[in-house]
């Protein structure tokens, strides 16, 4: 996990300099919420336009194996490009945001999260609520095999349970095509 959080705190400081939204998600925003597990990469949502291309490939060059025309195209497209941490070949994820209703919401749904590093460093990350259904929808997704989605999914239930948004997460859960999952996460986690 310390791979993880280093390279996330890069990331973050650099999008932070620029301005640009973001927030953590996938595994690491679940083991944050929930209950932690190994993670071999971290995903992130950032908001970025093309303006923010230049100076984002600057403060990023020197510890990132990075490809300026890859993050030019997901940022024309709204789609993904790859970072590799040089100290440490941890890959970061990095889906551009895109205009849709979802989206947007789970950016202004985004929690700032203080980690427990010295000195405390704090980072931004989808809300617990968020991370559930993005975790049921991708267990969709994986045909309902992968079950460490699952599992994601059921611990952060099992720690967040009763703070939960449970009205934001069944209209969430309904647009992403979810529902039927979601009823089976909160029953097996006796939240219904």
């Amino acid at each position: 996990m310390e791979e993880a959080i280093e390279v996330t705190l890069r990331i973050a400081a650099v999008l932070n300099s620029l301005g640009i939204p973001y927030l953590v998600g996938g595994s690491l925003a679940s083991s944050l919420h929930g209950q932690a597990r190994s993670t071999q990469d971290v995903d992130v949502v950032a908001d970025l336009r093309p303006d923010h291309i230049v100076p984002l490939v600057a403060a990023l060059a020197g510890d990132f194996y990075l490809d300026e025309p890859a993050i030019r195209e997901a940022v024309e497209r709204r789609s993904t490009f790859n970072l590799i941490h040089l100290g440490t070949l941890f890959k970061a994820d990095v889906f551009v945001a895109g205009d849709q209703p979802s989206t947007r919401r789970e950016l202004q749904r985004r929690q700032a999260f203080t980690l427990d590093v010295d000195p405390a460093e704090e980072i931004v990350v989808a809300s617990p609520e968020d991370i559930i259904v993005q975790k049921l929808h991708w267990y969709r997704l994986g045909d309902h095999v992968s079950e460490r989605q699952w599992s994601d999914a059921m611990g952060v239930l099992a720690v967040r349970g009763t703070q939960l948004d449970l009205e934001y997460m069944y209209e969430l859960a309904e647009e992403m095509g979810v529902s039927d999952l979601l009823v089976r996460a909160l029953r097996e986690a006796d939240l219904q």
